[in-house]
């Protein structure tokens, strides 16, 4: 068999993203997919953040032979510290300075690894975005722009994934950088982890770049400065079913890939059940 590619897939399918799942192996991955009746997932580069494969540099190879839909690749840095939303915002992306030249070397990687995998679409966080007016901020969009730059050069989108800053600072931002390959994946409960404002007024202002999408529910949190709760789909404060009646106001039709990043695996498994079951509810009506 071989696999399928996003382009191929019809609109809103649903999938599942490869990490959430806490495999180890393709083969392992492939059989919880099937069991939960899909096929579809978002596959991690297999970098210490998100799952490393057994395959190890065979598993592109491993990957395109399973049958399996993949919709795009997702890289985590080696570092990042998500401990406290203090911790990630010194450690996540490339937000700290010092980390960004040996990063923009990993992001190469990572970009190779996506084509490998038949892909061109490639997510991650960027890091905290300075404010408008931060010193830092010229700093931090030269490296954007070299990271775009680097993807393009492959023929790879990079979509940044949201929650670490509001929708309208990654609107400036995008608007800003003017690079036609940079793109959002849109995570609507890290809006609420975060505090990072509302998800469903972020999609209505990111819309026309939403590349991908995690689905994904939270609670805001009760003490500033501190995590909210991730909770199973339904559950939380994002109003999932409004959520996707906004994502398709705004035109999107791609994919939309259940992320549960709490929990055991066996814990994981029946979240994700349950949410797949909520999502073809939602999509019914």
């Amino acid at each position: 068999m071989t696999t399928l590619v996003r382009d191929q897939l019809a609109p809103l399918s649903l999938g599942v993203c490869s990490w959430s799942l806490q495999v180890t192996s393709i083969p392992e991955l492939k059989r919880l997919l099937e069991d939960l009746g899909v096929t579809t997932t978002q596959i991690a580069c297999g970098d210490p953040q998100h799952a490393s494969w057994q395959e190890g540099d065979a598993m592109p190879a491993a990957a395109l032979a399973s049958g399996l839909t993949l919709t795009g690749a997702m890289l985590g840095f080696p570092g990042e510290d998500y401990t406290t939303p203090q911790t990630i915002k010194a450690t996540g992306g490339f937000g700290n300075p010092a980390d960004r030249p040996e990063r923009l070397e990993r992001l190469k990687w990572a970009l190779v690894r996506t084509r490998a995998l038949g892909l061109t679409d490639l997510m991650l966080h960027a890091g905290f975005l300075p404010e408008v007016g931060d010193p830092d901020r010229s700093p931090m969009l030269d490296t954007l722009t070299k990271a775009a730059e680097l993807a393009a050069q492959q023929g790879v989108t990079l979509s940044f994934e949201t929650g670490q800053e509001t929708a309208a600072l990654l609107r400036t931002t995008l608007d800003d950088l003017k690079c036609p390959n940079l793109k959002i994946n849109f995570d609507p409960a890290n809006m609420l982890l975060y505090d990072m404002g509302d998800p469903i007024r972020a999609v209505e202002i990111l819309g026309p770049d939403i590349q991908s999408v995690h689905v994904k529910d939270a609670r805001r949190p009760k003490v500033a400065g501190a995590w909210g709760e991730e909770v199973p789909l339904g559950e939380g404060e994002v109003d999932i079913r409004k959520f996707v009646a906004t994502l398709k106001k705004v035109g999107y039709t791609g994919p939309l890939v259940i992320e549960r990043e709490v929990g055991d695996q066996e814990g994981r498994i029946k979240d994700v059940a349950s949410g797949l079951k909520f999502l073809r509810d939602c999509l019914a009506e």
